[in-house]
């Protein structure tokens, strides 16, 4: 048997499910997916329920703030709808204001829904940005514009690379852990 599922008094249910990667009892909480044992070949369902029911008040903690994260994600999309076509102009336009400004080159730049990533940049200088990006505070937008146009001199996210985001924008790396916790915009873009 590959997965089952069981139900926790107070939690709801949970999915039980072989992993090949898991080497220990793994539990996560995902907005919009709820509650997930990973549970390693050799380790017996009975011994994974044991455990997600030994940890019934920490998943019903995360299971509530996971709510409030999907309302949140839920209520932002639905306020924000997003003209792609509209979308994709002001993106591409920022973008060529700052690649102008700070004397960057980029070859093609693709606008596209992402369901992981606010962008990205390829080895032939490609850049891929998030049509959610709108949705975000401007400070971010460019951060994460700014972000891949660094990627076209240096591909890496070595203390070099970060060492040039910072001359472009002030401190990168708090800009980044903001960024983060803006993920959560994926997740009801995948319902």
């Amino acid at each position: 048997m590959k997965s089952k599922i069981i139900e926790i008094t107070g939690v709801g249910e949970i999915l039980l499910e072989r992993s090949r990667r898991a080497k220990h009892i793994n539990l996560s909480v995902r907005p919009f997916k709820g509650v997930r044992v990973a549970v390693p070949y050799g380790v017996s369902f009975a011994r994974a329920e044991e455990v997600a029911q030994s940890k019934a008040g920490w998943l019903k903690r995360h299971m509530d703030r996971m709510v409030l994260v999907e309302k949140k994600a839920t209520e932002l999309k639905k306020n924000n709808c997003i003209n792609r076509r509209e979308a994709r102009k002001s993106i591409i336009k920022r973008l060529n204001e700052l690649s102008e400004k700070h004397g960057f080159n980029y070859n093609k730049v693709f606008v596209k829904n992402q369901k992981t990533r606010w962008g990205s940049c390829s080895e032939k200088n490609n850049i891929n940005l998030n049509v959610n990006l709108l949705l975000l505070p401007d400070e971010l937008i460019d951060y994460t514009i700014l972000h891949e146009l660094v990627h076209t001199r240096i591909k890496d996210h070595s203390k070099r690379f970060w060492d040039e985001l910072n001359k472009y924008v002030s401190c990168a790396k708090e800009l980044d852990h903001k960024l983060k916790n803006h993920k959560f915009l994926f997740l009801s873009s995948t319902q």
